[in-house]
């Protein structure tokens, strides 16, 4: 388990054993827990965010995007 981001919008945790990434959207409290395929296309898709982000607003308009598959209640423990 690797803590990849954790950022006022968005917290990644990868867990590269199982080909997964868990994602939650801190400003809606929602998150989803992507694997294979959609794991690798979103790791992919955060190094390019990363990269080229000048504001936190390159986050948000980015997770908007998978804004309709984060549908998890994020709890906190």
């Amino acid at each position: 388990m690797n803590v990849v981001l954790n950022n006022p919008v968005l917290y990644v945790v990868d867990y590269p054993a199982l080909d997964a990434v868990e994602v939650i959207d801190k400003r809606r409290g929602l998150g989803a827990l992507f694997r294979d395929e959609a794991a690798q296309r979103f790791r992919r898709e955060l190094r390019d965010v990363a990269a080229a982000a000048t504001e936190m607003d390159d986050f948000e308009t980015w997770l908007d995007d998978y804004g309709s598959l984060m549908n998890q209640p994020a709890v906190y423990h």
